[in-house]
């Protein structure tokens, strides 16, 4: 789309509001409004903004920052439609610069943009399809409870399927695939699946898709939480990753009918890769002190770093594709959940596998068993290792990452540990129920 395209679809569209959108180093969804009127200058000059206000942005200092828009991410917002239809809203995905014209080194979705352009020079293209899990709940009185007593795919006709339809239906209005939409495991839990495609457009649909779950079941009176261990009792919510490289004619570098899983040797590298560097970027795929409640046996989430094709216990697995659809070859890490920052997970995602494929690093034997009913003398005899259990242990394995730093920059990287560490801080000094609980006596 040029800009000619971009002003002939705001009036077809009868467009009067558009909101400009960025995340910050969490991953949390940014945005300010403009007037349609001053979206050329914004095309032109950008919009500023005060940067050191945005967590794991700019110190005050150099909080001088604008944003300029990515025409190619506009769509209408249907949901913000006036009465009239004459008045109507839109977004556009906008990248933030510097006052000196480059791009800020803090912006998630330009630490994205480094990695792409890296594995494109190097012939490749980064392909991911994620599954993202969230629950719907109500509040009542600061408690929060699931709306429902359905499992996995149990068609339950009530307030949650409508939601889901709806969020399908917002989905494609925004141009975003939503493939599957169902009832998840756990009670109010609920899966939307997206169309793979290239890591940048599925960041930002996963930024979208974040923010019409929450608009949407808000018209509901639901409150939808992408907060991977609401409940201590049943499953938390992941975000499977689906992942492949293609090279620059669309040809699936995963793939070969003859390789062990109908995988290629590239495959196995980019699994070695990932495997060998998981520790140093859980930080930033599992990215909270909450995430570390998900990663424990018996809830259909990883611990253990470890690959397979059946096993859905290990944390790399080869889903099954016909032969007959080479595009389909892929592997799916496991270990990602919802709360992560889509732009910094796909970097660190891709780095590490590139990583295997330059190094040619083979993966383990693969593990078809079930690694949760093996002993812990089986697994150290078997070298299989753990993931962090804690964000303060995946933060020191990130911190020593040479990779990590190289993948981030050192401004992002640096800016990235401190927020972490200050989170885990808080959650560190505060006392909990269940501390009082169980120990004043």
């Amino acid at each position: 789309m040029d800009k000619n395209e971009l002003f002939e679809k705001i009036e077809k569209d009868n467009v009067k509001y558009i909101n400009l959108q960025f995340t910050d180093v969490f991953g949390f969804l940014k945005s300010v409004t403009i007037d349609v009127n001053f979206l050329d200058d914004s095309l032109n000059t950008g919009t500023w903004f005060d940067g050191s206000s945005i967590e794991g942005f700019a110190r005050i200092q150099e909080s001088d920052l604008y944003l300029k828009p990515d025409i190619n991410t506009y769509a209408r917002i249907p949901w913000l439609d006036s009465e009239d239809k004459k008045h109507n809203s839109a977004r556009i995905i906008a990248d933030v610069y510097q006052e000196n014209g480059e791009p800020f080194e803090g912006d998630p979705r330009h630490v994205l943009k480094r990695a792409i352009q890296k594995a494109e020079d190097k012939g490749y293209v980064y392909n991911v399809g994620p599954e993202m899990e969230f629950f719907l709940l109500k509040s009542n009185n600061g408690n929060y409870n699931v709306h429902d007593a359905g499992g996995y795919f149990d068609l339950v006709l009530d307030k949650g399927y409508e939601i889901r339809r709806d969020i399908a239906m917002a989905l494609w209005d925004f141009g975003i695939k939503s493939e599957a939409a169902h009832h998840e495991v756990a009670e109010g839990q609920h899966e939307i699946d997206i169309q793979y495609g290239n890591a940048l457009n599925i960041a930002d649909n996963v930024v979208t898709l974040r923010f019409i779950v929450k608009s949407i079941a808000q018209r509901y009176g639901f409150i939808a939480t992408f907060m991977p261990k609401p409940f201590s009792n049943i499953n938390g919510s992941g975000m499977h990753v689906h992942q492949s490289l293609f090279d620059k004619e669309g040809n699936n570098l995963f793939f070969d009918e003859n390789g062990r899983y109908t995988l290629s040797k590239t495959a196995e590298h980019f699994i070695a890769g990932q495997l060998k560097h998981i520790k140093e970027f859980s930080a930033v795929i599992s990215p909270t002190v909450n995430s570390y409640k998900r990663l424990i046996p018996g809830y259909e989430a990883p611990v253990y770093i470890t690959w397979a094709n059946k096993n859905r216990s290990a944390l790399i697995r080869v889903p099954r594709f016909p032969k007959t659809k080479p595009k389909a070859a892929r592997i799916e890490l496991r270990s990602p959940d919802p709360s992560t920052n889509p732009y910094l997970a796909f970097t660190a995602m891709l780095y590490a596998g590139l990583n295997g494929v330059e190094n040619n690093y083979e993966p383990p034997e693969p593990l078809e068993e079930n690694i949760y009913h093996l002993s812990k003398e089986t697994r150290s005899n078997k070298h299989i290792e753990n993931l962090p259990e804690s964000l303060f242990e995946a933060l020191n394995n990130f911190k020593n990452s040479e990779l990590m730093k190289e993948a981030f920059g050192e401004f992002a990287f640096k800016q990235y540990i401190a927020c972490k560490r200050k989170e885990w801080e808080e959650y560190r000094t505060k006392v909990s129920p269940w501390e009082i609980k169980s120990y004043v006596k």
